[in-house]
C-alpha cells in the first residue's frame, strides 16, 4: 500500500490520471487493512467532494472561495494530524542518528501525504507554474551550497554537531522524508501559499512570508529551530520560484534533510547533562 501511495506521488506531477488511478487504489488497500478508519474516510470524502466541485469551477465566486478556503484549513490538518481515524505506520521510535543524536521517531504519514491531491482541487497550477529563473544559472549553485554552509552554520551557534553516520533505516527514512514529508510541505507552503500570495503582493513578499510561516510551524523544537527553518524556506521558496515546479523545490528540500541526516546530529544535538 505504502508503495502504492509513493507511485501515485511521483506521478502526479506528470501523469495526473495515473496518480489517481494509484491513489485510488490505495484508498481502497487502506480501508481494508484498516490503516483509514471511518473518521478518516468521511473526512477524504468531503474533501475529495469540494477539491472537485472547485476544479469544475471556471470563475471565482463566494462559493469556489469557501470551497479553497476549507481545502487549505482540511491541509494545514491533514499535516499536523488533527484529523481522527488514520493509522500511520511508525517506522522508528526513540532511534539514535549518532551518539550525540536526539531520540528520533518517524512515521509513513498516510495523511500527510494526501496535501497535494487535496490542493490541485483548488488550484491548477499548484504543481506547475510558469518560472522566474535567476538572472544567471550560476545562483542555482550558490543555492545549493548554501545547504551545507546553513548547516555549519547550526553548528557554530550550538543547535548541531558534526557527526557522520549511515542509519539502518536509511532507505526507509528517504522514501517517507521525499515523499511525505518535503513533497506534501513543499506543496502546501510553496505550490500553495507562496503561489497565492506571489500573484497578490509579488515574489519577494510571497517568499519572505512563506519562509517566516515555514519558520513558525517548526515552533516546537524551539527558537533556533524556527530561525533556522526560516532560512530554509527561502532557498525551497528559490527553488520553487526559479524553476516554477514543486517537485524541484521538494527535491532541494529532500536533499538537505539528507544532508543534515547523514554528516550532522539528527534531528539536533542532544547535550547529555555531566
Amino acid at each position: 500500500m505504502w508503495y502504492c501511495l509513493v507511485a501515485s506521488l511521483f506521478f502526479l506531477p506528470f501523469y495526473r490520471r495515473a496518480a489517481l488511478g494509484l491513489l485510488a487504489v490505495t484508498l481502497v488497500i487502506g480501508t481494508i487493512n484498516s490503516t483509514l478508519q471511518p473518521p478518516a474516510l468521511a473526512a477524504l470524502g468531503a474533501l475529495g467532494g469540494v477539491a472537485f466541485f472547485c476544479y469544475r469551477q471556471k470563475a471565482q465566486n463566494k462559493l469556489a472561495l469557501a470551497g479553497e478556503a476549507f481545502l487549505v484549513a482540511g491541509s494545514v490538518a491533514l499535516m499536523l494530524h488533527l484529523l481522527p481515524g488514520f493509522h500511520n505506520l511508525k517506522i522508528v521510535s526513540g532511534a539514535l542518528a549518532g551518539p550525540q543524536s536526539a531520540p528520533f521517531t518517524f512515521y509513513y504519514n498516510f495523511d500527510k501525504a494526501l496535501i497535494p491531491f487535496v490542493l490541485l482541487g483548488c488550484l491548477p497550477t499548484l504543481l506547475k507554474r510558469p518560472a522566474t529563473p535567476p538572472g544567471n544559472r550560476l545562483w542555482w549553485l550558490v543555492l545549493l551550497l548554501s545547504m551545507p554552509l546553513l548547516l555549519l552554520f547550526a553548528t557554530l551557534a550550538g543547535g548541531l554537531r558534526v557527526e557522520p553516520h549511515y542509519p539502518e533505516w536509511l532507505g526507509a527514512f528517504m522514501l517517507a522524508n521525499l515523499f511525505f514529508v518535503s513533497f506534501a510541505e513543499e506543496a502546501l507552503f510553496r505550490g500553495y501559499i507562496q503561489q497565492r500570495l506571489s500573484q497578490r503582493f509579488g515574489n519577494l513578499w510571497a517568499l519572505l512570508a512563506t519562509a517566516v510561516l515555514f519558520g513558525l510551524v517548526h515552533y516546537p523544537g524551539g527558537p533556533l529551530l524556527v530561525f533556522f527553518a526560516a532560512l530554509t524556506g527561502v532557498i525551497y521558496g528559490l527553488a520553487w520560484q526559479w524553476s516554477g515546479r514543486v517537485w524541484v523545490a521538494a527535491l532541494v528540500h529532500f536533499a538537505f534533510n539528507l544532508l543534515h541526516l547523514l554528516f550532522f546530529t539528527y534531528p539536533f544535538w542532544y547535550h547529555q547533562p555531566g
